[in-house]
């Protein structure tokens, strides 16, 4: 028997295992491009004040600030669709989806930022958090939604194959066998 709101039969498997695979490939590709040691001549302090950072960026003129805002918010965007996609279930509550991803998202960029630490050339922003969050808030606003009302469409139109043919009960699912017994041994006089 399948979860309550879980995507029915290999559809679900596919999707789970699709987002797993391109999870893994994204933070993989997101590890090698932010925890690479940089070869520059000296370092910035780290920026330990909210916004400082995206205000100094706005200073440097739109084109630069829209570059330097655009792949913080893009790094770990896809996270907000990936997530949710390997999670795999599509009646859950939108605002619990919503923060569990977000909260993962902030999650992912605090331990990119603790990891740079240790690398040469590579600071600590608070503002790259930030970004990093809104990003993949942002991604889950805008495509899963639209993703979970389709697949529930899909699912509405095409019952799963193996849901008449065997109707499975709660009882039978969860039941593993017999309960183990102990033999009572009475208390000598």
């Amino acid at each position: 028997m399948q979860r309550q709101g879980s995507i029915g039969g290999s559809a679900a498997i596919r999707i789970r295992a699709t987002g797993g695979v391109l999870l893994v490939a994204h933070l993989a590709v997101v590890a090698w491009l932010m925890l690479r040691p940089l070869d520059v001549p000296w370092v910035t302090p780290p920026n330990l004040h909210p916004l400082a950072g995206i205000r100094a960026d706005l200073a440097l003129g739109w084109p630069q600030a829209a570059r330097r805002i655009g792949e913080g918010l893009a790094l770990l965007a896809p996270l907000g669709v990936l997530l949710p996609m390997a999670h795999g279930r599509l009646a859950v509550s939108p605002l619990a989806s919503l923060i569990r991803t977000a909260a993962a998202g902030a999650l992912v960029s605090l331990g990119i930022a603790l990891l740079q630490t240790g690398v040469p050339g590579r600071v600590v922003d608070v503002d790259s958090l930030l970004l990093n969050t809104a990003g993949v808030i942002a991604a889950h606003l805008v495509f899963v939604p639209v993703g979970r009302a389709r697949l529930r469409r899909r699912e509405r139109r095409q019952p799963d194959e193996g849901t008449e043919a065997r109707s499975v009960t709660v009882q039978e699912e969860l039941s593993q066998g017999r309960t183990p017994t102990i033999p009572r041994v009475g208390i000598a006089p």
